[in-house]
């Protein structure tokens, strides 16, 4: 037994290639999690430059779809097995995976727009980033030092990433409902949208929309009462402050801010 031991210990441990094709298959869903934000990014590139891909709408498309299948993969780890009940309903309704899960389905049939999947886009730039950096610690340390170094930057702009994905969230909430007057959606559209924006408001894990409406509720405030501000203007940021107001839901927890488990 202790011939064994010792044998074992002898071996070389796997390194390069061969350590990052133990790595893979020892965790096939966080990879799997991985190569779909990949393809989302290059989706996405493909949509803004469509000699990557050829066809700007299709790549469009398929930047919700892989967003879908990452969104999936995720709650699939994050849930319990699953259960008709309201307590499972509940607990899948809590989780950031599922909020993405339903924005590709609301906007999978609506007019592209870059604002719309910009924050799948840097959801994914941040999440894949992250697990980039592991995969090339399985390479070794001081391997593809370029890539290391595009991946701290990301990592240092980790909060404004998310304050910008929150903006974004919020702002197309407004556009949602343009679009319906222009016949690029579905009337239905911005009422799904609420409700998304809802659950985002209410994350227990990623409190940036939240804290986004904040800021802005404090920017259009002092601008309503500004000394320069038309009385027209003021009453109705006023009134659109007491209206959005009155339609955020009450929020109990209050986590402090983190990177966002989507």
């Amino acid at each position: 037994m202790s011939e064994t031991r010792q044998r074992d210990q002898q071996q070389p441990r796997p390194t390069g290639f061969e350590a990052l094709k133990q790595h893979v298959i020892a965790n096939k869903l966080e990879t799997t999690q991985w190569v779909s934000r990949v393809l989302t990014i290059y989706f996405a590139l493909s949509y803004v430059l469509p000699f990557l891909y050829g066809n700007p709408v299709n790549a469009y498309y398929k930047v919700l779809m892989a967003n879908a299948a990452t969104s999936a993969i995720r709650l699939h780890q994050r849930l319990p097995p699953f259960q008709l009940s309201r307590n499972y309903m509940q607990q899948m309704l809590l989780e950031d995976s599922c909020h993405y899960l339903f924005f590709s389905l609301i906007f999978l049939y609506v007019y592209p727009m870059l604002l719309i999947i910009l924050p799948v886009i840097l959801f994914s730039i941040l999440h894949s980033t992250s697990y980039s950096l592991t995969l090339l610690d399985t390479l070794g340390q001081n391997s593809w030092w370029g890539a290391r170094l595009l991946i701290s930057v990301v990592e240092f702009q980790t909060r404004n990433i998310l304050r910008l994905a929150a903006f974004s969230e919020i702002i197309i909430m407004p556009l949602s409902v343009l679009l319906v007057f222009l016949g690029k959606a579905g009337i239905m559209t911005p009422l799904v949208y609420y409700q998304f924006l809802v659950l985002r408001y209410s994350s227990r894990r990623n409190p940036y929309t939240r804290n986004v409406f904040h800021d802005l509720r404090l920017v259009a405030e002092n601008f309503a009462n500004g000394t320069s501000t038309p009385p027209i203007l003021r009453k109705a940021l006023q009134g659109s402050i007491g209206l959005i107001s009155r339609l955020a839901p009450p929020t109990q927890v209050q986590p402090q801010p983190q990177q966002q488990q989507q």
